[in-house]
């Protein structure tokens, strides 16, 4: 199967970029190397291309009502105009997919799945959809550009872009006679925005971006950069802290579920399991001296007993150490030393809360 290709495809062959497969779709991995746009991305500003993400529209009477009875989250703790972090669970409690869902007003909710999950999500809402709610799978109609850093504010306001707006709330605005959504979410931990753009207006937005920006030495930014900052957050990536096999519980999600609400995919599994004791928690893991841990890897007790293993990790740019998210198994310490199977070498890592470093999201 040929993988997809970005709207923007023809912009990053232009700039240099490297590219590899994420979900099904081919996109860039990096430009002028992980490390530099990492810090690009933490001390100025960068621009990624996460296109690759689903687009899916909820619309219809009822429609916040319909899919409450659905994800995990209570898309009544948010008004129109604001986002939510939710979850899409299975009978089980297993994660099917995290998203993020745009409250537009009752009876309209943009959803924003992984891009691997999208037809999924979109035909089991599908399936479930009451009379006169439709799902819509608008995964190749949008571009998503994230401009995410300090001076992401400046770069959007000097192309007379909405910015200043709340952190998960998104506003409306017209670029080259298309509308497009500017929400002020992201995945690297810095203030930042993600502009949701119809496809025939997305190369234009993504050069008048690097122009804007060129003030501020902004760049483009690949997945690679986005993995890093992500891991230093601690933030999940579904099909590695999150899975249909990890539930939100153990993924450390939990907050991201409405404990109070009867009705939720997955709900009577994931109150049993929450009445109980979760087998396994996310923990946080930083080298003591080398090492930069991977997906799979083992972690040890100090005399050498499984403990778990790792989910994410890699070398963060900021601490200058390898850092790993890892799935323990109970009763999961939160604190001392461990050891992590790296190759043919065992190698200590102190258990950490993340985020490993401080987030700038919320900053006004």
């Amino acid at each position: 199967m040929t993988d997809l290709l970005s709207p923007l495809h023809e912009q990053h062959v232009a700039l240099g970029a490297r590219f590899a497969e994420f979900g099904g779709w081919q996109m860039p991995l990096q430009y002028s190397g992980i490390v530099a746009e990492h810090r690009a991305c933490r001390e100025r500003v960068a621009v990624f291309d996460v296109s690759h993400l689903g687009k899916v529209r909820v619309s219809g009477p009822g429609a916040v009502a319909f899919l409450n009875t659905c994800l995990s989250n209570d898309l009544e703790r948010v008004s129109a105009g604001k986002a939510q972090y939710t979850l899409a669970c299975d009978d089980t409690g297993g994660v099917i997919d995290d998203l993020i869902a745009y409250r537009i007003s009752d009876d309209e909710v943009f959803l924003i799945p992984n891009a691997s999950n999208t037809a999924t999500v979109a035909g089991k809402l599908a399936a479930a959809a009451p009379a006169g709610v439709t799902v819509a799978n608008l995964h190749r109609d949008y571009a998503v550009i994230a401009v995410q850093g300090p001076y992401s504010d400046e770069t959007l306001a000097a192309l007379h872009l909405p910015v200043g707006h709340d952190y998960m709330s998104f506003a409306n605005a017209v670029f080259a006679t298309q509308q497009l959504t500017v929400c002020r979410t992201g995945y690297t931990g810095e203030r930042g925005y993600e502009l949701v753009v119809p496809v025939a207006a997305a190369a234009l937005l993504w050069n008048e971006v690097l122009a804007a920006g060129r003030e501020y030495d902004i760049v483009p930014a690949g997945l690679g950069a986005r993995d890093t900052l992500r891991t230093e957050m601690g933030y999940p990536l579904h099909g590695h802290e999150l899975s249909v096999d990890i539930s939100p519980l153990e993924g450390s999600v939990a907050w991201a579920v409405g404990w109070k609400k009867e009705v939720f995919w997955g709900a009577a599994a994931l109150k049993a399991e929450r009445a109980g004791t979760a087998k396994r928690r996310l923990r946080g893991l930083v080298a003591v001296d080398k090492g930069i841990p991977r997906p799979g890897m083992q972690v040890l007790t100090a005399d050498g007993a499984p403990l778990g293993v790792v989910t994410s990790g890699t070398f963060s740019p900021t601490l200058s150490k390898g850092i790993a998210l890892a799935l323990l198994d109970a009763p999961y310490p939160t604190s001392g030393r461990v050891g992590v199977q790296v190759r043919d070498q065992v190698l200590p890592f102190e258990i950490r809360d993340t985020p490993f470093v401080a987030p700038n999201v919320r900053q006004q």
